[in-house]
């Protein structure tokens, strides 16, 4: 998973970051803003689209979307349980923690999927996790905290199952997070994370693989042509999404970063679409284009030595 090209350590392959608290500041404000306009429901993440992956929710949950969604994103989380050696009956004694939870929508999914003995939700955003524990929370059975993916504020060994969801590419330095989801795992416990990556978090990946002992990687999936077929069903005309997109109050400002039918927001430069919008924003600088660098979506699952 090297390359014999790349920096040599995973400190080199961090240089040249902004600064930290920075970028965490930055990402907090921007899931902020994304809270205070978001209706109930809301996943924000690009979702996948897989036939068997469909049947086996419908077949665990029948008519679980209700209507109420495309079933994009809850593909995406249910992607984050395949591997795991875990019956639905075995989740009954289990504690799950979810790193970068969001607004709390798909570790609400999950828990009434499969039922875990405990679940909490974490996000560095804390509108996001007011949000969350208003309107999702169920006492000690799913709960969220506001915290930092790089210093978790849990016990040593306290979960059995820690899952990441298109949320560890913003993280300044991916490699203590690793350290911290190990810390928190019982021996014998699991570590899902399914994202998105560019030419040098590839190699970092690989590299963190390699070199933090505590984890033995046991699957991986690359599911890029899944999350580009619901990256596109979303931006085809008169879409569940453009139409949930086109009925949300959100500020101008929203509008104009989420682009014509909010295609930013889908990931639509992931699969190379680009209106007309987007192309001017980039040119005035006013949205980088760094999305259109990556270039795999992949779902990895370990297990604490």
């Amino acid at each position: 998973m090297t390359n014999g090209n790349a920096a040599t350590g995973l400190r080199d392959l961090n240089a040249g970051i902004p600064d930290a608290d920075q970028l965490k500041g930055a990402v907090s404000a921007v899931y902020d803003d994304v809270a205070s306009w978001s209706r109930t429901g809301d996943f924000w993440n690009w979702g996948m689209h897989c036939p068997d992956l469909l049947n086996e929710l419908n077949g665990l949950r029948p008519n679980f979307n209700a209507g109420v969604s495309d079933t994009f994103s809850e593909q995406l989380y249910f992607q984050t349980l395949r591997g795991l050696p875990h019956t639905k009956n075995d989740f009954r004694t289990l504690k799950v923690l979810e790193v970068g939870c969001g607004m709390g929508e798909g570790l609400n999914f999950l828990t009434r999927l499969v039922d875990p003995a405990r679940a909490v939700g974490l996000d560095i955003s804390k509108s996001a996790i007011d949000r969350a524990s208003a309107i999702l929370a169920r006492g000690d059975r799913l709960s969220y905290v506001e915290g930092d993916a790089e210093r978790l504020p849990f016990e040593d060994g306290e979960f059995d199952l820690v899952i990441n969801v298109e949320s560890s590419h913003n993280y300044p330095d991916v490699e203590r997070f690793f350290r911290e989801v190990a810390r928190v795992l019982k021996p014998g416990g699991h570590f899902s994370v399914i994202d998105v990556f560019d030419p040098r978090s590839s190699v970092r990946f690989g590299k963190l693989q390699q070199e933090i002992s505590d984890f033995e990687w046991i699957h991986e999936r690359d599911v890029t042509e899944n999350v580009k077929s619901s990256i596109r069903q979303r931006m085809a005309p008169g879409s569940f999404f453009r139409k949930e997109y086109a009925r949300k109050q959100m500020p101008l400002r929203a509008r104009i970063i989420g682009g014509l039918g909010g295609a930013h927001y889908a990931g639509a430069d992931f699969i190379g679409h680009k209106d007309a919008l987007s192309k001017v924003l980039e040119i005035a600088r006013i949205r980088t284009k760094f999305v259109g660098e990556y270039e795999s979506y992949r779902h990895h699952l370990a297990r604490r030595a």
